[in-house]
């Protein structure tokens, strides 16, 4: 949006970020690009409990199911707030970008959010697009942003570290990874050689 030359403001409101450890680490990403790119940014209140109300009975829904909607409405919905207080006319999320994420219900639920107020639009793009999903990597590593290792809630955490266990790989370990050109170097090589032991097994 900045290369296009778009006025917008960064809206973190992530109350389902867990642990407060991973929220923090996350939100210093999020300022120090902003900063960085003269983007306003607004720091919305931590409202863990209030989340915790809203997805209360749904721990064990799957990713993309009615946990996420629950989420996805009560985050859209303080957005949607703020934007009718501020006189913002368009909301949107950039929550799209991920592969792991359903298109279709994160604008249900942004168009959903909006419609409570007249004068305000969820803007529906699809920043897979035209290599959205690349660009967004390639900023990444340039910038060495904190790698996310799940979606960010406490279930999400959880189901992800038994995934991660039943395939042999370790836990997650918070505040540790971060995108880079040379870790993508080192995996490629690592991968190589990999390849290179299998073919001369025989």
């Amino acid at each position: 949006m900045a290369a296009s030359k778009i006025d917008f403001t960064i809206f973190f409101y992530n109350p389902n970020i867990h642990p407060r450890r991973e929220y923090e680490i996350r939100k210093q990403e999020n300022i120090r690009f902003a900063q960085k790119m003269d983007i306003p940014f607004v720091d919305v209140d931590y409202d863990m409990d209030n989340w915790f109300k809203r997805v209360k009975g749904l721990e064990w829904s799957p990713e993309r199911g009615e946990r996420c909607t629950k989420c996805f409405d009560m985050r859209f919905e303080r957005t949607a707030l703020y934007a009718h207080e501020q006189g913002f006319p368009v909301i949107t999320s950039s929550l799209g970008l991920s592969r792991w994420k359903n298109m279709e219900q994160i604008n249900d639920c942004g168009v959903r959010a909006a419609s409570r107020y007249p004068e305000i639009e969820y803007w529906t793009y699809n920043w897979r697009k035209a290599g959205g999903s690349h660009r967004m990597y390639d900023i990444a590593k340039r910038e060495e942003f904190y790698q996310q290792e799940y979606c960010g809630c406490v279930y999400s955490l959880r189901d992800t570290n038994i995934y991660r266990v039943k395939k042999g790989a370790g836990r997650i370990d918070i505040g540790k990874r971060f995108y880079s050109f040379d870790e993508e170097k080192r995996m490629r090589e690592a991968l190589s050689e990999d390849k290179a032991s299998v073919g001369g097994a025989g």
